[in-house]
């Protein structure tokens, strides 16, 4: 929520480790930038950093106290009144609290009572970085939507080098806001998108199925990013990943049951983006009782499953934008491209999945974003949510030029 002269609202949480000082020239950067920058200190940050000095250079003074603030309830001014919630440094405690969703502090309290995105910095010596744990955390934490700016390697305290040093205050606010600019710029407002994700399952008998490696974690970004924009979001997910926030589920789990549900859906779609990892076989007859190893090899016969894509592009409306996906291990654009000429979608984003942190499982990916005019976009690697808005941008293009074909 803007404030009233409408610069965005921007609570900088500092959590208590040895880089709280950076968050004081992250503070300005963000003042200088145009923000109204709300600190919030936890209070193993004040061993680091005086609240004073967060007071002199930000909006309002910083806060520390969940209870005898001038606000009886701060964490909820704070969590409805923000654009964006940054952590930096994030520590160790701080990502585990609130991977836990616990609210003990005003910091976490206020994680909790917004809707805004949230940006964190993690700050910590390189066995706790690496340490499993935090790596669940910040794994989970992204899962939800939470965006990371990774630390860098250097000098850490006490003169020992590695991973874990905070990232750069500039490259922090440049991050910030990056967030802020796509959070304002509702360009999807009005919009229908239908996103499918996940990789379907096509039993084999009834404890065993023929599967891919997919988690839909690409297809989810797509929808929590899409939905962010302003759009109307379906998602039509085989995933057990959570719905984001504000988007309509529809749970699938085989090819079958993904076709039969995106067909009604896509009906009513201003954009039908096919993220999904579609078996193209399934066995033909599925046993309907375990198949024993006792009874020997079982001879399994398969058959294609539906053309969900081709079926989209052939009921397509019009000025409806498709888009498909391929997941590729070798002549990666070359077959992009012919499979882009064959099911006539209006864009075809791919990847190799043979590439290290690229594609099915990873919270990374690195795709080209080919389109039917024959122009092509590359996206180096980077978070598969900022994946997902280098995708929405192009989408967006193509519903714009639609219109504007629509209105000569």
């Amino acid at each position: 929520m803007a404030t009233a002269d409408g610069r965005p609202f921007v609570v900088l949480g500092v959590s208590g480790g040895i880089a709280a000082y950076k968050a004081v020239e992250l503070c300005r950067l963000l003042v200088d930038a145009g923000c109204h920058v709300a600190p919030v200190l936890t209070e193993h940050a004040t061993r680091f950093v005086g609240t004073l000095t967060f007071s002199a250079l930000a909006s309002e003074p910083a806060q520390t106290e969940l209870y005898g603030a001038d606000s009886v309830i701060p964490h909820t001014r704070l969590g409805q009144s923000a654009d964006l919630v940054i952590i930096a440094p994030a520590t160790a405690h701080l990502l585990a609290r609130y991977a836990a969703g616990f609210a003990d502090d005003l910091l976490t309290a206020t994680l909790l009572a917004t809707r805004a995105p949230v940006l964190v910095a993690p700050a910590m010596h390189t066995e706790m970085w690496e340490q499993p744990s935090v790596v669940d955390n910040l794994s989970l934490l992204r899962r939800r939507g939470v965006e990371v700016v990774e630390p860098e390697v250097g000098r850490l305290a006490g003169g020992d080098e590695g991973a874990g040093r905070l990232a750069d205050p500039a490259t922090i606010a440049e991050a910030a806001l990056a967030i802020l600019d796509r959070h304002q710029t509702a360009d999807l407002e009005g919009r229908t998108v239908v996103i499918s994700a996940g990789g379907t399952r096509e039993p084999i008998d009834p404890v065993r199925f023929l599967t891919n490696r997919s988690s839909g974690k690409q297809g989810h970004a797509l929808a929590f990013a899409a939905a962010e924009r302003g759009a109307t979001v379906v998602l039509v997910t085989s995933s057990s990943l959570p719905a984001p926030p504000g988007v309509r589920a529809v749970r699938v789990e085989t090819a079958a049951q993904m076709h039969e549900a995106m067909l009604p859906e896509a009906e009513r779609a201003d954009a039908v983006i096919m993220a999904a990892a579609v078996a193209d076989f399934r066995p033909a007859s599925p046993a309907a009782t375990k198949v024993k190893r006792e009874r020997g090899t079982p001879q399994i016969v398969l058959e294609p499953t539906a053309d969900i894509l081709g079926d989209l592009v052939a009921r397509r409306k019009v000025g409806q934008v498709i888009v498909g996906f391929a997941a590729e291990t070798d002549q990666v654009l070359e077959h992009a491209a012919a499979k882009l000429a064959r099911k006539g979608c209006d864009l075809l984003v791919v990847n190799d999945v043979s590439a290290p942190s690229v594609g099915f499982d990873h919270d990374t990916n690195a795709v080209h974003i080919l389109a039917a005019d024959g122009s092509s976009h590359a996206v180096a690697l980077s978070s598969k949510r900022a994946v997902a808005d280098r995708i929405l941008d192009r989408v967006n293009d193509h519903l714009n030029h639609s219109e504007e074909k629509d209105s000569r």
